[in-house]
């Protein structure tokens, strides 16, 4: 049992998936820091000062100034500003990924029309019964 886990945990293809799964992890904080960090408040800013990470309803009584200060006091939120800023999150990591896939696409589609364009060449034995072939000739 422990030379199957050997196994399955010293193939490459694990540890390409460990560095994906790693990478991908930091992607994402790198995107959540560009979205609510950067990209948010300038959206805020152009649409009047408003701050998407702080807009919500609340579902119990009182009013209430932050999410911060509605979840002190107990009550639930519907906090559809940190939706809105999941949601552009996500299309960003979306948008990211689909031209990374395409442009893998783009380079097997390239490598595939080079081997397909190069003529493969013949066996080592077939060249050789040429030869054969052709001093028979002379």
């Amino acid at each position: 049992m422990f030379k199957e886990f050997k196994e399955f945990a010293v193939k490459g293809n694990m540890f390409d998936m460990a560095v994906g799964i790693i990478l991908g992890a930091a992607f994402g904080t790198v995107v959540k820091s560009l979205v609510s960090d950067i990209f948010m408040p300038l959206v805020g800013l152009i649409l009047g000062g408003v701050d998407f990470s702080n807009l919500f309803v609340t579902l119990g009584e009182g009013s209430f100034a932050t999410i911060e200060a509605a979840k002190e006091a107990g009550i639930a939120t519907l906090n559809y500003g940190l939706f809105i800023n999941n949601m552009i999150s996500f299309a960003i990591v979306a948008f990211v990924l689909f031209m990374l896939v395409k442009g893998m696409n783009e380079m097997k589609r390239k490598e595939e029309e080079e081997a397909a364009e190069a003529p493969a060449e013949p066996p080592r034995q077939e060249v050789l019964l040429e030869e054969i072939r052709d001093s028979l000739k002379k």
